[in-house]
């Protein structure tokens, strides 16, 4: 794996750390990692097999993630809030994030690629669509939701099972060697 630096990207000046796999005369297809993931979270897998069927693929640190430029002196925001649709505490937003990825694009001489976006990933990687349609060929968002709070929402049971504490498990209190009395009920 060979890590490179992007200088001065995007209308923030930030440094992008990026990976590039692949023939780069093939299609490109970018992938944007969510919150606090870096590049190293793409499954090499994953990224050998889109490699394998002719895409050059491009995975990169978002700002404050890896080996990208960290904003040590921005404000801790108040996630409670932008979870909430207050984003006025956040020192950048998607719409930031999206530029960053613009100047990428421009740094790397492309002018358009695919891009596939993973959680908070997939955010930046729809609001690139939205804001710079021209640079994004197609658009993949996995695990992701739109921001808007009346979409994409799991049932109020489905988060109450998440937030419980753990049930315990026949399985995991079995012996070594010895079968489970039954199975988990998930």
């Amino acid at each position: 794996m060979t890590v490179e630096k992007a200088l001065n990207v995007g209308p923030s000046g930030i440094e992008v750390a990026y990976e590039r796999l692949g023939d780069p005369e093939a299609p490109p297809v970018l992938l944007v990692m969510g919150l606090g993931g870096q590049l190293i979270n793409w499954p090499d897998g994953l990224c050998a097999e889109l490699v394998d069927r002719g895409l050059h693929v491009i995975r990169f640190d978002n700002r404050d993630s890896g080996l990208s430029t960290h904003l040590h002196d921005a404000p801790q925001p108040d996630l409670e809030a932008a979870l909430a649709g207050d984003a006025s505490s956040a020192s950048y937003t998607l719409s930031d994030m999206a530029a960053d990825i613009v100047g990428l694009l421009d740094a790397l001489g492309l002018d358009s690629a695919h891009v596939v976006g993973a959680s908070m990933g997939g955010m930046i990687a729809q609001t690139l669509a939205i804001e710079h349609p021209g640079r994004v060929r197609s658009l993949t968002s996995m695990m992701s939701t739109t921001g808007d709070p009346s979409v994409g929402q799991a049932r109020p049971e489905t988060m109450a099972a998440f937030a419980a504490p753990p049930r315990s498990s026949p399985r995991a209190t079995a012996r070594p060697g010895s079968a489970p009395s039954a199975s988990p009920r998930w």
